[in-house]
């Protein structure tokens, strides 16, 4: 008998054929995603629950405790930092500067140590390398040079906070928190116009060490709780005013 002979339009390769193969393929391409992002540990949204922990001011996720740390770090050598500058800089403007510097930070300090104490998160108790390095670059520097060094240093740290800052306030969902971004917020945007108004400040250098940098302050790791005696209200340190221009 002879063999029938193939009839036409059945099989894959038939209209119909490659019509539903085709359906077949994108219904599995769009399955796969889906599961495969199901079963990958380490995602976002896994590792941003992995990490937020329950207290009786709301939840405290990963970012609240990376602000806490920041605030606390920047304190640790922003504050010395505005000591020194009341004493070394060279204009009026610059030791205004470190003036709210001082008043700022020993503001958010003692804020941030109470939060931080509340929550049970622990805070370091020295600056990171590169404040550290900072540090000892404004030790070096003398007379114009070091308002130069100060301002541009001083800028381009309170940018990068500054951004934190304002993520956290609009996504945390702890009221300690909150209130304590706000603060800092207000602190940060004062130092950073008091900053500029010593006339120190290069722009142009700022925006390429921000974009080469990024915009997120160096983290460090935790180290131990500070705890201080709660105070019943705060009072903010003053405004920028007009400070009197660089070189007087």
């Amino acid at each position: 008998m002879r063999p029938r002979p193939p009839v036409k339009g059945r099989g894959i390769f038939s209209g119909t054929g490659i019509i539903v193969t085709g359906l077949a393929a994108t219904l599995a391409a769009l399955i796969f995603p889906v599961w495969s992002y199901e079963n990958q540990s380490g995602t976002g949204a896994d590792v941003l629950n992995a990490q937020t922990v329950a207290t009786q001011y709301g939840p405290l996720s990963a970012l609240d405790q990376e602000f806490l740390t920041k605030v606390r770090l920047a304190g640790l050598w922003e504050l010395p930092a505005g000591q020194q500058a009341r004493l070394k800089g060279t204009t009026v403007a610059v030791r205004t500067a470190g003036q709210h510097l001082v008043e700022g930070h020993t503001f958010l300090d003692e804020r941030v140590r109470e939060v931080a104490a509340k929550l049970g998160v622990s805070l370091p108790d020295e600056p990171n390398d590169q404040q550290k390095d900072w540090l000892a670059e404004l030790n070096a520097a003398q007379g114009m040079d070091y308002d130069r060094t100060f301002a541009n240093t001083l800028r381009l740290a309170h940018g990068r906070v500054f951004s934190v800052v304002a993520q956290v306030r609009a996504v945390t969902q702890n009221s300690l928190v909150r209130e304590l971004a706000e603060d800092a917020n207000t602190t940060v945007l004062d130092h950073i116009k008091i900053l500029e108004a010593t006339g120190f400040v290069d722009f142009d250098a700022l925006a390429r060490d921000m974009a080469a940098t990024g915009t997120s302050a160096p983290a460090a790791g935790p180290g131990t709780v500070v705890p201080v005696t709660p105070s019943p209200t705060y009072t903010l340190p003053p405004a920028a005013a007009s400070p009197a221009p660089a070189g007087t």
